[in-house]
């Protein structure tokens, strides 16, 4: 007969045979969640290893990521094909889908790319959310539990403080957290840097909040029946002991991230009865873990068989098809010719496109600067969830998180708005967006010295430059209405590849009647030619709200018989993708010179040893943009200077 303890024991022996194969690794967590994690697969958690994509399954995010080999040894006892003993057996090794931390697309029932503690009880925010969406507008199509597994690290960062305070306020009650309270960090007892009492904090924030004994199957499973019958989310702190069963090593923080060695294996195989060699487990214990993988499969079956065709479609990908809305935008922006400031413009668009897609907007607190609400949105709350648009509060690093939550659903496409400059306040969960492939849309405006008054506490500089050294990750900077357009088209399109729009404070004026071809869309290519001039010696690149600087400069140096190119680079991670000979073709030969109201950056891969940037490398001040620019140098008249002194050189 298998028992309790087998199973668990099963865990945790995978989980330190595995790290110490790899000789590396984190086998603390699973040791001492093994007994949370088998309550909750066997008794809780729907699922079907089958098909790991089954949209009402019940999500479970390991938050605290560096105990992998937890969810792996879950994935493998309960069936899932791609998690192999092989795989188990490969711990840590480059080519296999068994990673140090969970990578979402690697192996099949891994929701999410966790390791950066937060980002995972954050991001599961943002699927508990998505439940109460879909489930107000499908029914009970969509009605599953989100759990999480979190740590001490998990609650002490920041960004899980904003995103529990968010799920309090909209009562997401379907997310579960269970909360593995060990007492113990990296440096030693968690009272060394972590005081507070979590309960009260959870209570305070519109949560249930518990503590059991992480070791009493009947304890967990009791809590999280309770948990799931609440109308509040739940925090469920499991009092356990990290690397349960080591003799020497358990309730140390030398069990959190080493292996345990064969000796302290050893003495664990004997302290848990376990006789058996690395990596085997007896029929019976295998036999058991596979019929809890197999346990829903009558549930699955009976939502295939009920849940109507279209709505199984409608959950399947997001509408990305855009094209005739914005090609009928381009045509009436031509003809009205607006200047107006970029983040109006982009409003503009989304007035037009979100009543035809997938689009769920939001803003850390910035709507009426950020210009992300349209008349067609309305907020969700807790007491309606079949809004579009989210209040996230100022909280912009859990908004993000947020959205990749709601991105990982394969519904909706959200977007969320907030200052360039807050950059720095979500960018690990951006990043996050990039490692996973998800299609979040950030709109982040007032994006140079153009603001203003508001001065250098406010205005980007470095931010772009940073931007662009994300890998996959698209970032927009459009000039004008036109461009805005594209650039949204783009963004949306893109499901595998975040986006971000830089767009403007200040009015900037309508450029793209000097395009050659207006219906095409020119930012596809990342970058192209504005104005030609045949035998040009020079080309003046630049972006967003600096074209215009580059057009007025070209025009002066038309007048002194200087023939001047003029490129627009609303995206210089597309054109570095088009081919060397169309990237030659719009940089040209001559001298190049790059304008952008922010600092150098990745501009020298495209000037080359003639050329040379006109930017800023210092802070902003506090002043309207016009003098601002002039006191930076960052004007037409510079620029023809520039060309003069450097054509004076050759």
């Amino acid at each position: 007969m298998t028992t309790f303890h087998d199973l668990s024991n099963a865990i945790r022996f995978l989980s330190i045979d595995a790290v110490e194969k790899a000789n590396s690794g984190h086998p603390g967590m699973p040791m001492g969640m093994a007994d949370v994690a088998t309550v909750l697969f066997e008794k809780h958690l729907v699922f079907n290893p089958q098909d790991a994509g089954w949209d009402n399954r019940d999500r479970f995010v390991l938050s605290a990521g560096h105990g992998s080999m937890l969810l792996y040894s879950l994935l493998y006892l309960t069936g899932y094909p791609d998690a192999t003993l092989e795989q188990l057996k490969n711990f840590r090794q480059l080519g296999w889908k068994t990673a140090g931390h969970p990578e979402y697309g690697h192996l099949s029932g891994v929701e999410m790319t966790t390791g950066p503690l937060g980002q995972g009880i954050a991001t599961a925010v943002g699927m508990a959310l998505a439940e109460r969406m879909l489930n107000a507008t499908h029914g009970d199509a969509i009605n599953h539990y989100t759990y999480v597994i979190a740590s001490d690290g998990d609650l002490m960062e920041g960004i899980s403080h904003e995103a529990a305070s968010l799920a309090g306020l909209l009562c997401l009650n379907k997310l579960i957290v269970l909360y593995d309270d060990n007492g113990i960090s990296i440096d030693g007892k968690t009272d060394l840097s972590f005081g507070e009492n979590s309960l009260m904090r959870f209570h305070a924030y519109g949560w249930n909040a518990e503590r059991i004994d992480g070791h009493d199957s009947h304890s967990i499973d009791a809590a999280i029946t309770r948990a799931k019958a609440s109308n509040k989310p739940s925090l469920i702190a499991c009092k356990t002991t990290i690397g349960f069963g080591s003799p020497n090593k358990a309730n140390t923080s030398g069990v959190h991230g080493s292996p345990l060695g064969g000796a302290e294996i050893q003495a664990t195989r004997a302290a848990l009865n376990w006789p058996h060699e690395p990596f085997l487990l007896p029929d019976n214990i295998i036999n058991s873990w596979r019929a809890i993988g197999m346990r829903h499969q009558a549930v699955y079956e009976q939502w295939k068989k009920q849940t109507p065709v279209e709505i199984q479609k409608k959950l399947q990908e997001p509408t990305v098809d855009i094209t005739k809305t914005i090609d009928a935008y381009k045509q009436n922006v031509r003809d009205e010719k607006p200047c107006l400031a970029t983040r109006v413009l982009s409003q503009q668009v989304l007035e037009a496109i979100v009543p035809c897609s997938s689009l769920i907007g939001g803003s850390a607190d910035l709507t009426g600067s950020n210009n992300t609400k349209t008349k067609a949105q309305t907020a969700i709350a807790a007491s309606d969830y079949t809004g579009n648009y989210i209040h996230y509060g100022v909280r912009e690093h859990s908004m993000a998180a947020i959205m990749n939550g709601l991105s990982l659903s394969n519904v909706f496409i959200p977007y969320g708005g907030t200052f360039l400059v807050f950059l720095d306040y979500l960018k690990p969960a951006l990043r996050l967006s990039a490692i996973m492939k998800q299609g979040v849309i950030y709109v982040l405006t007032h994006d140079s010295i153009g603001l203003g008054e508001d001065g250098p506490t406010h205005q980007p500089i470095e931010h772009l430059a940073h931007l662009r050294c994300i890998p996959n990750v698209l970032t927009f900077r459009p000039m004008d209405a036109t461009e805005v357009a594209e650039c949204w088209q783009l963004a949306v399109q893109n499901r595998n590849t975040p986006s971000v729009l830089v767009l403007t404070r200040q009015n900037l004026p309508y450029l793209s009647d000097l395009r050659a071809n207006h219906y095409e869309n020119a930012c596809a290519k990342g970058g192209y030619i504005l104005i030609e001039k045949p035998g040009s010696q020079i080309t003046l690149i630049s972006t967003g709200s600096e074209v215009s600087i580059a057009v007025d400069a070209a025009n002066v140096l038309l007048a002194m018989n200087i023939q001047a190119r003029v490129v627009s680079m609303p995206c210089m991670e597309l054109f570095a993708k088009q081919p060397v000979e169309y990237r030659n073709q719009v940089l040209g030969n001559g001298i190049r010179i790059a304008i952008e109201a922010a600092c150098e950056g990745v501009w020298p891969k495209y000037l080359g040893e003639k050329g040379e940037f006109i930017g800023i490398n210092s802070f902003g001040a506090s002043a309207p943009a016009d003098d601002l620019y002039a006191h930076f140098g960052i004007t037409a008249d510079i620029v023809v200077k520039r060309v003069q002194a450097l054509l004076s050189k050759q």
